[in-house]
């Protein structure tokens, strides 16, 4: 059992315990972020004058050889060590002998932990921005191939008003960018450096460290040495802002869900992204969009968690913090993978332009502008609204939709309707009327489209 004390104690970690309170399980996932921070610590100290010219080169160079011999394969990470700093400390010392028994002065592992989860999470942030880029540029191109693509707008489920599909598609893309403003002011706000807080209350040694912040490319160290130990609020910022990201997922998710289905046939996915029933051979269902959705629980519960673990702590460092890292990897993971996936399964979607045209008709999503129509006709919107609703209980009746009531039923309930009644709630005037900005008019839609576009481009 390789670990990084011991001297206090008289007898051997109990076998239980030591698995019980070891990492090296999942805590060596950052074992490259645990190696840049032990080398720009070493350059400090002998910035410093703490250790000499010499040692430091001894010890780069060993650092870099454990790093890039776990790299090639040659050197695995194993249970043993009890957590990625003993194994980088112990495997340093083998190589490099009582030098390496140096690499730890002016340092503790809770600074030192604090500095690999802050590299990790800023890292992780740094890939997951152009995965939700291509997500969004995905959306645009949709939007930009849709803008006369009509379809039902819903509220409570129920066929609203009509809009385009690049309308509906802009609603998820300003969703999605929101998301990656919230993660780059996440990364803006944590890059603070941490390291030479030491254990909670500094050190003695000479340490520069907004030196090591600058090899780090930190802005600055951080304020509060016990702060710099404890704090975890990033992580719950970032928990916060995946947790979010896999909501909007999941709304997407659900709306392909119901599109997909045979009562709507609004899309169809592709081949590549379904999967089939082992019974019924007819059935291609929408495996991907369902598991997005259901993935969303598990990031929140690690939100949930995270919060929970959290809320107890006196300073400064616990133990308790440990619990960061399995459910903040599993998070990040998962939220990557739903994002690429989901863009596959977009990108190779299908619409069918016409059936989603039809359902707008039927559904009666131009009545609010046949009440339009006669408030510009002269009549009061109450009794326009009233006189609508009962022009759709006569096509509900008859089964048909408005634009197929004849001219002469409308009139038996206004007189002042007239022929250009078909003309005003056809779905391409209803849409192009509503052309104020935001709305899905084609004005406004050309202007957000190229909003969108300078976005994507910047």
């Amino acid at each position: 059992m390789a670990q990084l004390w011991g001297g206090r104690f008289t007898k051997e970690t109990d076998k239980l315990v030591y698995n019980f309170n070891a990492s090296i399980s999942f805590d060596q996932k950052f074992y490259r972020q645990d190696i840049r921070g032990s080398l720009a610590h070493v350059r400090m100290l002998a910035k410093q004058g703490i250790l000499t010219e010499q040692e430091r080169d001894q010890i780069i160079d060993g650092l870099n050889g454990i790093l890039r011999d776990v790299e090639n394969g040659t050197l695995s990470i194993t249970d043993e060590y009890e957590d990625i700093h003993s194994f980088v400390e112990a495997n340093l010392i083998d190589r490099i002998g009582d030098v390496g028994k140096k690499l730890h002065t002016g340092r503790s592992r809770n600074d030192q932990v604090a500095l690999d989860m802050k590299l990790y999470v800023r890292d992780e942030i740094d890939e997951l921005d152009p995965i939700l880029k291509k997500l969004l540029l995905v959306i645009e191109r949709i939007m930009e191939e849709n803008t006369e693509t009509y379809m039902p707008g819903f509220t409570h489920l129920q066929k609203a008003q009509p809009v385009t599909l690049a309308h509906h598609f802009g609603a998820y893309f300003e969703m999605f960018r929101r998301d990656r403003s919230r993660l780059a002011d996440i990364r803006r706000r944590m890059n603070t450096c941490p390291l030479g807080a030491g254990a909670l209350a500094g050190t003695t040694y000479p340490l520069d460290r907004a030196y090591t912040a600058q090899l780090l490319d930190f802005d600055e160290p951080t304020a509060n040495s016990m702060d710099s130990v404890s704090d975890r609020d990033y992580i719950i910022e970032l928990l916060s802002a995946l947790a979010t990201i896999q909501m909007h997922l999941s709304r997407f998710s659900e709306e392909i869900c119901i599109w997909n289905s045979n009562e709507y046939r609004f899309v169809e996915i592709d081949d590549a992204y379904s999967t089939g029933s082992s019974i019924m051979p007819q059935k291609k269902n929408p495996d991907i969009a369902e598991l997005v959705r259901g993935k969303t629980g598990r990031v929140y519960g690690a939100l949930m968690q995270m919060l929970t673990s959290m809320k107890g702590l006196p300073l400064a460092y616990n133990k308790d913090m440990q619990e960061d890292k399995e459910l903040t990897f599993d998070a990040i993971d998962t939220v990557k993978g739903c994002v690429v996936l989901f863009t596959g399964m977009l990108d190779t979607m299908k619409f069918r332009k016409d059936i989603m045209e039809q359902s707008a008709k039927h559904g009666f999503t131009n009545a609010t502008d046949v009440a339009d129509y006669l408030v510009r006709k002269g009549i009061p919107f109450r009794d326009a609204h009233g006189i609508t609703g009962r022009l759709v209980l006569d096509c509900l009746d008859r089964g048909c939709s408005l634009d197929d009531l004849p001219l002469e039923e409308f009139r038996r309930y206004s007189p002042v309707i007239d022929s250009d009644i078909y003309e005003a709630i056809s779905m391409k005037t209803c849409v192009e009327r509503r052309n104020t900005t935001g709305a899905p008019g084609p004005e406004a839609i050309r202007a957000e489209i190229a909003r969108n576009r300078k976005y994507l481009s910047a």
